[in-house]
């Protein structure tokens, strides 16, 4: 009898192949991996690729991926030689502003357990004696970096999963996939189908072409990237037993696009300074299976001399010695680039059984295959994947223009030093809310996230830093913080905490559940008790099996058989709508259907002490606390535009989201700013409000809570209803309450109340990198600076500890929280 799925897996590349691994050494056995090409060398990515592993990313989760990959790779190994080579990695500086950038990603590597050091010129030119004298002003040196050796690895990896039962069928076209009542059954080849109940597409540059089989997008534009390997180095004669071997480390130029490798006496120099160079694949030549060969393949491309020489020049200038050889053998290599530049990996909301691991490169493969295989077996990742989740673009970032234009962006700022505010250029203007014209007229500053255009600050109100009192204005931040901030945000805070300001909440996302199974849906899913009266709203948690976080939302219930939930993003959507399918499926008497109003509808956030007396003015419903209580919604009139108010803030000041149809937006928002003319009401942004909801004590998803966190450690153990059970998630989360908690979400204080942190830095506890701080901005209402930070449970209320920000240690204290209102005086009132 079987004990495991029928599993096929699409691609027997560097990603297919650990996947197949994975999954055997966990017991499942009847896996089969079908391969277009010859097996030996499946001419993909995978059988091209430089190998370079370079761990420290500005993701936590990218990092362990490729952590994994190098623990993995490091102990593959054949006749005492490994499919690693732990020669180190070595980020080098040649400008001031990238010297700077370097002690930034020695926090991210402090951050997430990389061992990592910034060297002087001196100690650079001795790991890299081939370094021009001084050309680097220093660099940032990491000892578990190297070179992976791919083409050996999956070889030896479908020898391994062979052994175990795996099947693998080279030079084997997938032609289609077979469905039945909207789940997988099989793979079509030329030799019959292959029975199936799981499908995971690792097609790599190939998976559009895969998910198009099943009618699912793949955000995935295959784009062509430069390599070329040089003549022979005196210098480097006899260092190296192997053909391919090596002893430097790999070496990273990013000020101007390059990077370096050994293979032996020869250096290997990859590119990402020329022109994108986008690969359409039915222009692809045919390769015959018996052709292939390491020169001859599908995703190596004719190499095309010009666009490499400006770099050609740029590396004979760093490496001296390479003026005195020339370019032997060179390429345009395919590689997968995304509109956010992550992989996309999961299960596809529309087709049940059909899974994507696709865009991964050799550095996140093996830490790829080990979260995909839990995904499968165990329902979930333990690693976070929120970040690569097929499902996190909105529809609009699918399309093959969004697609082709921010992944060809991608490929030009890949090395470029980006500020974590730092929007995109293009395309602009995709979403915007009915309130955008006023905006404008307002002067907004927008930054860009999920394609909607959101408001940071109004240039209107920079006069009203004249009238701020003293103890409000922020003090001058240090360049790097400044960018894409203002201190017109301190004005607006000010406003919000003492009259009235209007906030664009258009963004959003906001989804309906209706039906008659809607009410089963959300108790089976949610930590809250959703079963109240029409007119209750409830905040809580969305939780995976292991009782992690997976998401926190805020449900309406505003009739019988319908509720509004307030979500994330697109994978909330996606997940309910599933769920809901799934649930429908079992039992059509308890249908029920999820639909994403979000375009058609907008929101106002009315926040202040003043909101009541503004829709006092224009409205004649009652929104005083005998009717509108906190956390209640109700459906009312506002300047004759019917309005669904939701008595909620974020920012923690009385006043209520205000919900219309889209067509209504811009004079419902017209109606506020003149009825709150004489409260001195402003129009505020999204500086103002991280900071005042930090200022509160209120998480974000996805960035303060993650699902690898559970609900008590992250200050959250009050969304759980006390009495409710059953629900996914329930009893991992109550193994968890019996266990103590190794690390908790801490409110953090800075000290000297000027220094400023962005997020994801290093804190250090007793010396040592104990944590690393999720969010932060300046406190204007309590004149400080704010973070809050994962740390151990021991660190408690009052203690000391240390932020690292560009190699400073900054001091700051463990503080009670919230810092505003503890007793919800000024929310309730």
């Amino acid at each position: 009898m079987s004990t495991s799925p029928r599993v096929v897996i699409i691609g027997a590349g560097i990603v297919g192949a650990n996947l197949a691994d994975e999954l055997s050494a966990r017991g499942w056995r009847e896996v089969t991996v079908i391969e277009q090409g010859p097996l030996h060398l499946a001419g993909g990515s995978s059988s091209h690729a430089p190998g370079l592993v370079f761990q420290t990313n500005p993701s936590k989760t990218m990092t362990e991926f490729a952590s994994y990959t190098v623990q993995k790779l490091l102990s593959l190994s054949r006749d005492g030689v490994s499919c690693f080579r732990q020669v180190g990695g070595l980020e080098i500086a040649t400008t001031e502003a990238r010297l700077h950038d370097l002690k930034r990603k020695l926090g991210y590597a402090a951050s997430w357990g990389v061992e990592a050091r910034l060297i002087d010129p001196d100690e650079c030119e001795k790991h890299y004696p081939l370094l021009g004298r001084g050309t680097a002003l220093g660099g940032l040196h990491i000892p578990t970096d190297g070179l992976a050796s791919s083409a050996r690895a999956v070889q030896l990896l479908i020898s391994r999963a062979s052994e175990r039962g795996v099947s693998f069928l080279g030079s084997t076209p997938v032609s289609g996939i077979e469905q039945a009542h909207g789940r997988v059954t099989g793979v079509a080849t030329p030799d019959g189908v292959v029975p199936a109940d799981i499908v995971v597409s690792c097609a790599g540059f190939w998976g559009p072409k895969i998910g198009k089989m099943v009618n699912t997008p793949v955000p995935l534009l295959p784009l062509a990237h430069q390599y070329v390997t040089t003549t022979a180095l005196p210098e480097l004669g006899g260092l190296n037993e192997l053909p391919d071997g090596a002893r430097l480390p790999i070496l990273r130029y990013q000020d101007k696009d390059l990077y370096f490798r050994e293979h032996g006496d020869r250096i290997g120099i990859g590119s990402y300074a020329h022109r994108p160079m986008p690969v359409n694949l039915d222009d692809l030549p045919a390769v015959d299976a018996a052709d292939m060969s390491a020169h001859r393949m599908p995703s190596r491309l004719e190499f095309t001399a010009a666009d490499f020489l400006p770099s050609w020049e740029d590396s004979r200038n760093l490496l001296p010695a390479l003026r005195r050889v020339e370019i032997e053998d060179g390429f345009n290599g395919i590689f997968s680039f995304t509109p956010d530049g992550g992989p996309l990996l999961g299960q596809s909301p529309d087709v049940e059984g059909f899974y994507l691991a696709e865009a991964v490169w050799v550095t996140h493969s093996a830490g790829v295959a080990k979260a995909m295989a839990e995904l499968l077996i165990e329902g979930q990742s333990r690693t976070p994947l929120h970040e690569c989740d097929i499902t996190r673009f909105e529809p609009v970032q699918t399309t093959a223009e969004y697609v082709s234009e921010t992944s060809q962006q991608n490929f030009v700022e890949i090395y470029d030093i980006l500020h974590p505010l730092q929007p995109r250029k293009s395309p602009r203007g995709l979403r915007v809310s009915p309130f955008a014209v006023r905006q404008q007229e307002l002067g907004a500053y927008f930054l860009e996230s999920a394609g909607w255009e959101r408001p940071h600050w109004f240039e209107a109100n920079r006069d009203l830093l004249q009238e701020l009192p003293p103890e409000w204005h922020p003090p001058e931040r240090d360049p790097w913080s400044a960018q894409f901030s203002s201190p017109i945000s301190a004005a607006e805070a000010w406003k919000t905490r003492t009259a009235v300001a209007l906030y664009d909440m258009t963004p959003l996302k906001r989804l309906v559940v209706t039906g008659p199974g809607a009410l089963a849906l959300l108790q089976r899913l949610t930590t809250g008790n959703i079963a109240k009266k029409p007119g209750a709203v409830t905040y809580c948690l969305i939780l995976g099996g292991d009782g992690g976080i997976r998401s926190d939302i805020t449900v309406a219930r505003t009739g019988e058989r319908t509720f509004q939930c307030g979500v994330n993003g697109n994978i909330d959507f996606d997940h309910l709508r599933t769920e809901a399918a799934r649930q429908s499926a079992a039992d059509p008497f308890q249908w029920v259907h999820v639909s994403d109003i979000t375009g058609g509808t907008c929101c106002i956030g009315l926040w202040g002490p003043l909101a009541r007396d503004v829709v006092g003015r224009v409205s004649d419903d009652d929104f005083t606390n005998t009717t509108l209580k906190y956390f209640r919604t109700t459906e009312v009139t506002i300047g004759g535009i019917p309005v669904t108010a939701l008595r909620l803030s974020y920012v923690g000041e009385l006043g209520w989201e205000l919900y219309t149809s889209a067509e209504n937006g811009l004079k419902l928002w017209d109606v506020l700013m003149e009825a709150g003319r004489e409260s001195g009401i402003v129009a505020a942004g999204r500086g103002a409000f991280n900071s005042l909801r930090l200022e509160k004590g209120y998480r974000l998803w996805g960035t303060d809570m993650t699902p690898e966190h559970h609900p008590d450690q992250a200050g959250l153990g009050f969304s759980v209803h006390q009495d409710k059970e059953g629900f996914v998630g329930f009893e991992a989360l109550k193994k968890h309450r019996d266990e103590p908690a190794t690390k908790v979400l801490r409110c953090l204080t800075i000290d000297d109340g000027s220094s400023m942190v962005l997020g994801k830095e290093p804190v250090y506890v007793d010396g040592e990198a104990a944590g690393y701080v999720t969010s932060a901005a300046y406190g204007y209402s309590v004149h400080r600076p704010i973070a809050y930070a994962w740390l151990p449970a021991g660190v408690d209320v009052g203690d000391a500890v240390h932020i690292e920000y560009f190699g400073q240690r900054i001091h700051a204290t463990v503080t009670a929280e919230p810092l505003v209102d503890p007793g919800m005086t000024r929310l309730r009132g």
